[in-house]
């Protein structure tokens, strides 16, 4: 039997996450304490009292959702959890795979609090608001979606950006070319395709302005060799090299979310327990879809560290 933390990416966000870890545990409280000294701004108090739309923000949701990550996590350590111990592989989607990175040692909340809000500030600006789009496509496969994105693209850019799970892709490029992929998919069997409500075509190569922003920020970023290999996004297989680490960080900017293949990858290697770290149920639920035959909880609030810490201590 063997075990993986993975921790979620973004639209996992909603206000008030993480207040009941932070009022409950006090290791958990100093991880927000922490992000907020490392950014020089109260974002425990977004995070708890909204507005939403703020919260919603790239620059926000990104650190935010780490910030949550990260308390669940101590909570759990608080317990007796090892991530080096107890997890055979760190994983995350997208934002998530730095949280995944901090858990496992890579490097601190501060460093990671730091880098995710350059981060979302990066992808914002790399796109003028409106000239991108992103949209899901239901009920096809990947291979499928590529095909589909390649033909809409007509000289613009559209490209598969997340396999999340079976019959579950989202492409992500030029407005025009992800909206003629919407139309294309809908004559090719797609159950549905819709536009997603985002502020920007994340992970396609429009996202290039902000890999070169991330690859000067993380080159002087000490990064550490995880405790637990960190099974990355763009490889879909796990690494600990730090030098590795940290070209997949800059990769993952304009590449895409492998996550179907990451949780397939792990399942292979032996994992049948998913424990979901952070905010919201997302990645449970698409576990569940992709490896059917292994277990998957969240864990979001001090119930959940409860009930999970005494199934992983045993």
């Amino acid at each position: 039997m063997a075990r993986a933390f993975v921790f979620p990416g973004q639209g996992s966000q909603a206000v008030g996450m993480g207040r009941a870890l932070a009022e409950s545990d006090a290791q958990a409280r100093a991880v927000f304490e922490e992000v907020d000294e490392a950014l020089g701004e109260r974002l425990s108090a977004l995070i708890w009292e909204g507005p939403a739309e703020t919260l919603q923000l790239t620059q926000n949701a990104q650190p935010a959702l780490m910030a949550v990550s990260l308390a669940a996590l101590r909570a759990l350590e608080a317990k007796g959890v090892q991530v080096a111990r107890d997890a055979a592989y760190v994983a995350g989607h997208s934002l998530g795979e730095y949280s995944a990175l901090c858990a496992a040692g890579a490097f601190g909340v501060a460093d990671a609090a730091r880098l995710l809000r350059l981060r979302g500030r990066a992808m914002q600006a790399a796109a003028p608001v409106g000239a991108g789009a992103m949209a899901a496509l239901l009920g096809l496969e990947i291979a499928a979606a590529r095909e589909i994105a390649a033909e809409a693209a007509q000289g613009e850019v559209c490209e598969a950006a997340n396999d999340n799970a079976p019959g579950q892709v989202v492409v992500s490029g030029a407005r025009a070319a992800v909206e003629r992929a919407v139309a294309v998919a809908q004559g090719r069997g797609a159950k549905r395709a819709v536009l997603l409500p985002v502020s920007a075509p994340f992970h396609c190569a429009m996202m290039a302005p902000a890999a070169e922003a991330m690859r000067t920020a993380l080159a002087a970023t000490p990064i550490a060799r995880p405790a637990s290999p960190v099974v990355s996004n763009v490889r879909a297989e796990a690494v600990s090299e730090p030098e590795d680490i940290r070209a997949l960080l800059v990769a993952q900017v304009t590449g895409a979310v492998r996550w179907r293949e990451s949780v397939l990858w792990m399942a292979e290697q032996g994992v049948d327990e998913f424990v979901e770290i952070g905010a919201g149920k997302v990645l449970t639920g698409l576990v569940k879809r992709i490896a059917p035959a292994a277990s998957a909880r969240a864990v979001g609030g001090p119930e959940d560290v409860d009930a999970a810490a005494a199934a992983i201590l045993g």
